[in-house]
């Protein structure tokens, strides 16, 4: 047995992966996962806003949720949010969870009722990254 260090993504970074998820699933219950993804664009099809997400079990894993700068403080990045989790409730979702830096949307997540559940600061070297829970 020998101890390889590498720096970059190889086979070997997608076999590992593929055998804790191998292991993972079969170690706990059950559950599907299923992409839910709301897009908004204009006339042209271009991508204006949009939330890329999915349903785990219980559980809607935020990805990313984006609205381009001068489409901000218009409520559509709330509308996008709320109908994610009205979807999510649909599926039988009960609760969500996101991640966002400190010059994303905390205030954003906390305004619709998300709550902190730590944060690592430093991150990567000066910001903080903060993850948050919400009961839907």
């Amino acid at each position: 047995m020998k101890l390889r260090l590498e720096n970059t993504n190889s086979k070997k970074t997608q076999e590992l992966g593929n055998l804790i998820r191998s292991y993972n699933r079969s170690k706990r219950e059950s559950s599907k996962s299923e992409p839910l993804n709301i897009y908004v664009e204009d006339e042209q099809g271009n991508l204006l806003a949009g939330i890329a997400a999915e349903t785990f079990g219980n559980w809607l894993e935020i990805e990313y949720l984006y609205v381009n700068e001068d489409l901000r403080e218009q409520g559509i990045g709330s509308k996008i949010l709320c109908r994610a989790e009205q979807e999510a409730r649909e599926r039988k979702c009960k609760y969500s969870f996101v991640d966002t830096y400190q010059f994303q949307a905390p205030d954003f997540y906390k305004k619709h009722g998300y709550t902190e559940v730590f944060a690592l600061k430093e991150y990567p070297y000066t910001g903080e990254r903060y993850y948050y829970t919400k009961d839907l």
